[in-house]
């Protein structure tokens, strides 16, 4: 059962599931990356591997763990800098199709930074050299900060001495599929067919090998079962959140119905003072509402209700 506006066929680049199916294939996977990397880094990218929907999970239950959507490696045998480790010797890449809105995007990708340097770090390292360049890729239908580049790249830097080069290997990017100032006629295109991924949007050489890959990835009988059931999962998921949304709402509408009928016992006393009625107004926990009703009715006074919570 289809529970998605589009169907398998109709899907982009950008939307999750494709991105991670491209990503995953045994066969293209990995040329996938390194020619996306390449094109929007401008840069050539070497041999790599790909990890798809890495799990970091947190240092505590009770703290929020983290999914790399696609995450890759890139090795250089006899490159590494001098006095690092092995680790050093690597960058890694962490691609995010992003199409929700509502993200905090500079401190969603500060949490993920984090945790992903912490899983590249082997226990008991204390030389930080043996930690890899950092990249950050977030791929996105809207404008992050709305100055309609098609890149904004991100490092940290010294305020004070503009040329200090504070170099900690990392650095984040933030695309946008349909800005028009900055980066290049390649990235351009790249980013038009990752978002609208026809084949009459596929006109140069990178963006043709990544509508073969999709083309072929496409029609693979386990990706197609992969969909019905992501489709379902979506579903449940939206589902989920519906419920919860009506929850909530029933919940507020059941403390502004308590509020008001405490405000009304109180009036039978005087005029309610106005911080005394923005307080009740503004309490949504139905529990203690409840309290401040029975205290209500019971007080012969305002000034014995606000004696009593």
């Amino acid at each position: 059962m289809a529970y998605t506006k589009k169907k398998l066929e109709e899907l982009d680049v950008i939307d999750d599931f494709l991105m991670n199916s491209l990503a995953s294939d045994k066969e293209v996977g990995e040329e996938f990356c390194r020619v996306i990397l390449s094109t929007l880094l401008q840069r050539n990218i070497g041999k790599v591997n790909v990890t798809v929907q890495k799990v970091i999970p947190p240092a505590d239950p009770t703290l929020k763990g983290i999914r790399l959507d696609v995450k890759v490696e890139e090795s250089f045998e006899g490159e590494q800098r001098e006095g690092a480790g092995e680790s050093a010797a690597m960058k890694v890449y962490d691609i995010e199709p992003h199409l929700a809105e509502g993200t905090d995007l500079p401190r969603h990708n500060r949490f993920y930074q984090a945790l992903s340097d912490s899983s590249n770090m082997k226990s008991g390292q204390k030389d930080y050299r043996h930690l890899p360049d950092l990249y950050i890729l977030m791929i996105l239908d809207k404008d992050p900060f709305g100055y309609d580049y098609m890149m904004y790249s991100i490092r940290n830097k010294c305020e004070e001495i503009k040329e200090l080069d504070y170099e900690d290997g990392l650095r984040f990017y933030y695309f946008y599929t349909d800005g028009s100032k900055g980066g290049s006629n390649e990235i351009k295109t790249m980013l038009h067919y990752i978002r609208d991924s026809r084949e009459e949007n596929a006109i140069d050489d990178a963006t043709k090998e990544v509508h073969r890959f999709t083309k072929k990835v496409k029609v693979h009988p386990e990706v197609r079962k992969g969909y019905m059931l992501w489709e379902e999962y979506e579903y449940l998921w939206k589902k989920k959140l519906r419920e919860e949304v009506k929850d909530e709402v029933r919940e507020e509408l059941k403390a502004e119905g308590m509020a008001e009928e405490i405000l009304e016992v109180l009036e039978e006393y005087g005029e309610v003072p106005g911080k005394l009625k923005e307080r009740i107004l503004e309490k949504k926990s139905l529990p203690i509402l409840k309290c401040w009703l029975k205290a209500a009715v019971k007080a012969d006074s305002i000034e014995a209700f606000e004696q009593e919570i």
